[in-house]
């Protein structure tokens, strides 16, 4: 046991992040917090921000209401892009999904108030105004989990309480000549011994879209047989209201807190798309199509706790939960000949059903506390049930083409984690926290054509130290040894295959255009990590850090083409599906710099600078190089934001560069993936009325530039297909109010 606690971590503090501190039992009646200005709130944050990271022996890096509000974002999406190490697949202005270290496909994990959101969740789901903070973890810790290969990173909603705080936040933005804006209200109060804060927020936005595609097919000798051009152009209407709170009541020992969590939105679209064809070996697959679709979804979670103070000073906690994820969407496009006739009516109806309970529990006793040592002991478990119904219907020319499939695919998963972690401050300068997690997952599926029964479990032993140069040092070096993972998705399991080819106007089936299809046999992704991090904390508030990190990851997935036999043909059949492949390696260094004119000799200068820069390296063993990357990672990345407040006006003005280099992925099976680089121009100026009150203007994307994609299908003969998309982006110009009364 003693060898499995020393190769094992998980920090106790980030456990209690939204409950009392460790080092005290809670009062019975706590006082309520004093008074403050807007500016002292500001100012106090970012040193609580930087005495928790530095106090913590994991790396751990949190960004608060100040940094959340700073340059107006409209989206969760556009606010994570600028901190460290962090990316935002996608083009500016239209969201993707956060990756960690240019990590895509599920290698970072994203939690919100600790917790894992069900399959399809977006975090642009989220107004930026329900925000507390942000945590970023850069190594995995066993409070939050080991499947974070790249990191975490956990969004906390409002949970700041202020007695009789009122806060009203107004923002209307052009895209364009496309309105778009929110609506949020926030309240918290006490009465008696109960305390509670609640944020609702409605949302509107009108979009436009419009890119142009071109495909382009050689012969093994350099004779083009394809070329085709794509416009695309679409339109989008949406709406969306989210309700979030917690209550708190504190009655002697025992703390309840329950945590309500609702958001709706809804969404119309219309398009069109032209396509010229100038050389083909077969007839176009239509000229013109028109299409419109509708979408709405609804998404509750319910989440309570129950901690008591023991007699012995120990704690125990209690969470439950569960919640209910509703999506459905319907569309319909025609796809006409040159002439008007239509070739194809297709229409689409899907509905996804996620259901999902979770339970845990979490056992802390301080074993030693005086002046120079702080030494703890934490056991917990984690029980959460999913349950996944994906009904679809799929009509083309009124003939369905998933009925040797089945229209209904449902899908259940188990998973059950227990740990153990063992946290000690042993003086002054050294720190160090051991612990162990192990964590099994069984998914089962059931459809027309296939049974799925997948089981996994890893166990992940986690090692934390952090060494302060000296009692009382602002530098301090951290050191974390870690083993984690990442599970395939239920739709890598249990995908239902989509077939190409089945009609004239599909094409035929071709290595360049396979059918896709699920794999059930597939395994965790497991990776060994180091990262070994110099910080150094100024007196002002601000830091300085370089981390360096590696990670080894083995049975790498992978999709995978190949010429098999399936039971949905009676010939072979091109089918691409996901298979564990072999190794790969990753590494990379990360800097970051935040810090005042003042601590750097420039006492005059109401100037702030915040920045930072990654450069990532990786290799995939069984693709052939160059560029045998991991899927969309880009080489490097870079942020640099400026803040000025004037101090003969009111006035506060920030800018903010963001950079993504082009880059190019070398995929198994000859095929490249290619994205161009990208550039965002983000200020924002920022007018104090009086310490309540404010308006903020703001500019996202202030320069924008064409979105470049290209992806190349080289075949094992010498021919090739390219796809190159140039999509267009958008400057957002918005206004925002803050009052607080």
């Amino acid at each position: 046991m003693a060898s499995c606690l020393a190769a094992s971590f998980a920090a106790p503090q980030l456990a209690w992040a939204q409950d009392a501190p460790k080092d005290a039992a809670p009062p019975a009646n706590p006082p309520p917090p004093p008074p403050a200005s807007t500016q002292r709130v500001n100012v106090e944050g970012t040193q609580d921000a930087n005495d928790a990271r530095r106090r913590s022996t994991a790396s751990r890096i949190i960004y608060g209401r100040d940094e959340i509000e700073r340059m107006g974002d409209a989206t969760v999406g556009e606010l994570l892009k600028r901190l460290p190490g962090v990316t935002v697949g996608g083009r500016p202005g239209r969201g993707g999904d956060p990756r960690m270290r240019g990590l895509g496909g599920g290698y970072t994990q994203i939690l919100v108030d600790g917790e894992r959101m069900p399959p399809g969740f977006s975090v642009d789901a989220i107004e930026p105004d329900q925000i507390e903070r942000i945590e970023i973890l850069r190594a995995p810790v066993a409070e939050f989990g080991a499947r974070a290969i790249a990191g975490t990173i956990n969004i906390v909603l409002r949970e700041e309480f202020k007695p009789r705080q009122n806060a009203l936040r107004a923002y209307v933005a052009l895209e364009e000549d496309r309105p778009q804006g929110n609506l949020t209200w926030t309240r918290g109060d006490r009465q008696g011994t109960m305390d509670y804060t609640v944020t609702g927020t409605v949302s509107g936005r009108r979009q436009q879209d419009e890119n142009t595609s071109t495909i382009a097919g050689f012969k093994p000798d350099g004779t083009a047989v394809l070329a085709q051009q794509i416009h695309n152009r679409s339109t989008s209407d949406n709406a969306a209201a989210f309700l979030s709170g917690r209550w708190r009541w504190q009655v002697g020992r025992d703390r309840w807190e329950l945590q309500p969590f609702l958001n709706f939105t809804r969404a119309q679209g219309r398009g069109a798309s032209d396509l010229e064809q100038t050389l083909g070996l077969l007839p176009a697959p239509y000229a013109h199509a028109d299409s419109q679709s509708s979408s709405h979804t609804e998404q509750g979670r319910l989440a309570g706790s129950w901690m008591r103070v023991l007699d012995s000073g120990a704690r125990l906690l209690l969470r439950g939960g569960g919640s209910l994820n509703l999506s459905s969407r319907e569309s319909e496009s025609m796809q006409r000949a040159a002439d008007g006739s239509l070739l194809r009516l297709r229409q689409d109806r899907s509905r996804i059903e996620d259901q999902s309970f979770n339970h845990s529990g979490r056992y802390s006793q301080l074993i030693v506390r005086d002046g120079n040592q702080d030494h703890s002991l934490v056991a917990g478990w984690e029980l959460q049930l999913n349950r996944r119904l994906d009904a679809r219907t799929l009509l083309d020319n009124g003939v369905s083409r998933l009925a040797d499939f089945g229209d209904d695919v449902q899908a259940a998963t188990r998973r059950v984690a227990l740990y153990v972690q063992d946290e000690w401050e042993i003086d002054k300068v050294w720190g160090i926290n051991l612990g162990l997690r192990w964590e099994g997952i069984n998914t089962q599926s059931d459809s027309a054509l296939l049974r799925v029964d997948n089981t996994s479990s890893v166990a992940t032993p986690l090692a934390h130290f952090v060494w302060r140069l000296a009692p009382g040092s602002r530098d301090q070096v951290r050191l974390s040894l870690t083993r984690s993972y990442r599970t395939p998705s239920t739709a890598q399991l249990i995908a239902r295959p989509v077939l190409s080819g089945l009609y004239p106007v599909d094409g035929p089936n071709q290595p360049t255009s396979p059918d896709r299809a699920g794999n059930p046999l597939l395994k965790p992704e497991v990776a060994r990590g180091v990262d070994l991090a110099f910080e150094r904390f100024l007196q002002g508030g601000g830091v300085l850090s370089a981390n360096v990190f590696v990670r080894h990851i083995d049975d790498l997935i992978r999709n995978v083409r190949s010429l098999q036999p399936v039971v949905w043909s009676p010939v072979p059949r091109w089918v691409s599906s996901p298979r564990n492949i072999g190794a790969a390696q990753t590494a990379g260094i990360e800097l970051e710099a935040r810090f005042r004119a003042a601590d750097v000799g420039l006492p005059n200068w109401p100037l702030t600078v915040r920045s930072n820069a990654s450069r990532f390296w990786s290799r995939v063993d069984q693709v052939p190089g160059p560029n045998n990357r991991l899927d969309q990672q880009p080489s490097w990345t870079a942020n640099l934001g400026l803040d000025w407040a004037a101090r003969s006006v009111p006035w506060t003005w920030g800018g903010n560069l963001n950079l993504t280099p082009a880059y190019t992925v070398r995929q198994i099976d000859g095929q490249f993936y290619e994205q161009g680089r990208k550039q965002v121009i983000d200020a924002y100026a920022l007018w104090r009325l009086s310490p309540l009150t404010g308006v903020r203007f703001s500019v996202s994307n202030a320069h924008p530039l064409d979105y470049l994609t290209r992806n190349t299908s080289e075949l094992e003969d010498g021919s090739l297909q390219r796809q190159q998309t140039l999509a267009r982006t958008y400057a957002v110009w918005g206004a925002r109010l803050e009052l607080k009364f």
